[in-house]
């Protein structure tokens, strides 16, 4: 059985209001103190009651991520991976993580009241954020610490991290038409969210400084699922008139692009050629590997996690609002326009 604290204090001859204070990093213990009871500590095995510190410290040490979907998403790997960065770098530094899912709407509003009035966490992490932002505009009204991974349009200051989806997109649409396409599709994800807007804003812009056309027919929302990837794509296909590239908000969607184009005798990175959006793990081993615009998941979930916990700690954020410029990876997913 671990030892108790009374009994690293009778070792060191102290008081257990002195070892605890030193364990627990107070500033009014001598340091070369806190480094006896923290050595004394870890030879006799102490483990810390973290229920008893929570209590005395009046926090949950616990941050919030509640994941907005309709279905079951924790099998898509955008997901997996975020869960993955908030999880470790909370941990690193002694917090765990609630996770939780709703569908958006009242229900998820309500999930937030009562993960903040009920001191469950001390701060959340946002993703995906929307237009005019229901979950922003409530955390901001009631001062309770968050930070996204996304900005906002509302006239609302919060510390976030995000990825330039118009960069992204343009670079995404240069490489197809430097590889002679002239007849690219987009697919989408739902207009709600305000990274769809922007990749979508980036793709018009850029097929404008290509001097492409933009055929209105072949710009399609999709839900971020393989499925509705796969949906579209046959509405795509359907007929004479088609597009040779298909640029997809995101991975999922543009496998979905692949698996049925495919389906239909069509050869990828040759007939069809299919850009993503996010680069996760199961895009270099799709068939074929598929191109797509790189943004960092696991790295942005540390930081926003890093930003959060630094902000609990009542420290201040050296920058509260942090682009990142992505790249794309050109797989084999990508070829030379089909001549017609």
């Amino acid at each position: 059985m671990p030892p108790r604290l009374k009994e690293i204090a009778a070792r060191l001859d102290l008081s257990v209001t002195t070892v605890s204070r030193a364990l627990a990093g107070y500033p009014d213990v001598a340091e070369k103190t806190r480094q006896r009871v923290v050595q004394a500590a870890q030879e006799m095995g102490y483990v810390p009651n973290v229920a008893a510190q929570r209590l005395q410290q009046k926090r949950a040490n616990a941050i919030g991520f509640i994941i907005p979907t309709f279905g079951p998403r924790f099998s898509d790997p955008f997901f997996s991976e975020l869960i993955a960065g908030i999880g470790n770098e909370a941990g690193r530094q002694g917090y765990d993580l609630l996770i939780s899912t709703v569908p958006p709407g009242e229900r998820e509003i309500e999930m937030y009241r009562q993960q903040t009035f009920s001191h469950r966490v001390d701060g959340m992490i946002l993703v995906r954020t929307r237009h005019q932002d229901p979950r922003i505009a409530f955390l901001v009204e009631n001062n309770f610490p968050f930070v996204a991974f996304g900005g906002s349009d509302q006239n609302l200051d919060f510390p976030f991290v995000d990825v330039d989806g118009v960069y992204g997109t343009r670079l995404a649409v240069e490489h197809l038409a430097h590889l002679g396409h002239r007849h690219i599709a987009y697919l989408s994800g739902p207009d709600n969210l305000l990274f769809s807007t922007l990749r979508r804003q980036g793709f018009a812009e850029a097929m404008a400084d290509q001097d492409l056309i933009v055929e209105k027919q072949w710009i399609l929302e999709g839900d971020l699922t393989e499925s509705s990837g796969h949906a579209l794509t046959k509405q795509l296909l359907n007929g004479t008139d088609h597009p040779t590239a298909v640029i997809a908000a995101n991975d999922l969607m543009a496998m979905g692009v692949m698996a049925a184009a495919q389906a239909l005798g069509i050869q990828i990175g040759q007939e069809l050629s299919v850009v993503g959006f996010d680069d996760i793990p199961l895009a270099a081993y799709a068939n074929p590997p598929l191109t797509t615009v790189h943004q960092p998941i696991y790295r942005i979930a540390t930081m926003v996690t890093s930003m959060l916990i630094q902000v609990l700690n009542g420290h201040t954020l050296a920058e509260r609002k942090k682009w990142l410029q992505p790249n794309l990876v050109v797989r084999q997913s990508t070829g030379p326009a089909p001549a017609f």
